[in-house]
């Protein structure tokens, strides 16, 4: 699958930014990115980072277990909404599970099993 259509995301946007090719995106995170595209009545979702290998999520300074290295993570800005906004929602509307992380100019969001927050 190319595109995720359904959703307005092509797969390139999710690709590893070195340009190995990994794209493996998690379907409870496109679910949860729709969720979220939908609460915002359409907004433009960029996704600033989700799949990346080994090499270059050491080039970010990832975590060493970090979920971009599985596709199950996503660094999202919502056009015109302030990522601290974003981040609340998250947390509201996924509150016994996931992982957001609140950052200054982007909301990370994964679909790990048990519940993360930073």
């Amino acid at each position: 699958m190319k595109n995720f259509p359904a959703i307005g995301f092509s797969r390139s946007e999710f690709a590893c930014k070195c340009g190995c090719g990994f794209d493996t995106v998690d379907a409870e995170l496109l679910v949860v990115l729709r969720d979220l595209k939908s609460y915002y009545n359409g907004a433009i979702v960029r996704i600033n980072s989700a799949c990346r290998c080994e090499a270059h999520n050491a080039k970010e300074g990832g975590a060493l277990n970090s979920m971009h290295l599985t596709g199950k993570a996503a660094d999202v800005v919502v056009v015109g909404v302030d990522p601290d906004e974003i981040y609340d929602y998250l947390d509201r509307k996924y509150s016994d599970k996931y992982g957001v992380g609140r950052y200054a100019s982007f909301t990370h969001f994964d679909s790990r099993y048990e519940k993360g927050r930073w």
